[in-house]
């Protein structure tokens, strides 16, 4: 079990969250939206987006922070190679990060039970 996030764990390039937008699925809870797709290459993807509408920035980079957090100690648990963004709703500002770990335990857990078509 790899414990870094390195870059080339990341959804970087735009054009890799349009592919995603058009081609995922989606799926979401009170505080994020997770659209996913099989993956292009042998490794689990992350991006993560906040919108300026959820919060000032520190607000915003905690919980991109919490999503990559989470993500990095927990991907040996999803199965199958996916590319993920993980979207920050606006009441995704108030959250602890025990909140935020067990609502996006979940979306994970979804997204494992997923058959990759």
């Amino acid at each position: 079990m790899r414990c870094c996030y390195t870059k080339a764990d990341r959804l970087l390039k735009r054009s890799e969250f349009l592919r995603l937008s058009i081609q995922g699925r989606k799926i979401q809870n009170r505080y994020f939206i997770a659209i996913f797709s099989p993956g292009q290459f042998q490794r689990i993807r992350l991006g993560v987006t906040v919108a300026r509408k959820v919060g000032s920035a520190p607000i915003r980079n905690r919980i991109k922070r919490f999503s990559r957090e989470y993500f990095r100690l927990n991907r040996h648990m999803i199965t199958g190679y996916w590319d993920i963004n993980i979207i920050a709703k606006k009441e995704a500002a108030e959250l602890s990060s025990e909140q935020a770990y067990l609502s996006l335990e979940k979306i994970f857990k979804n997204i494992s039970g997923s058959k990759e078509h």
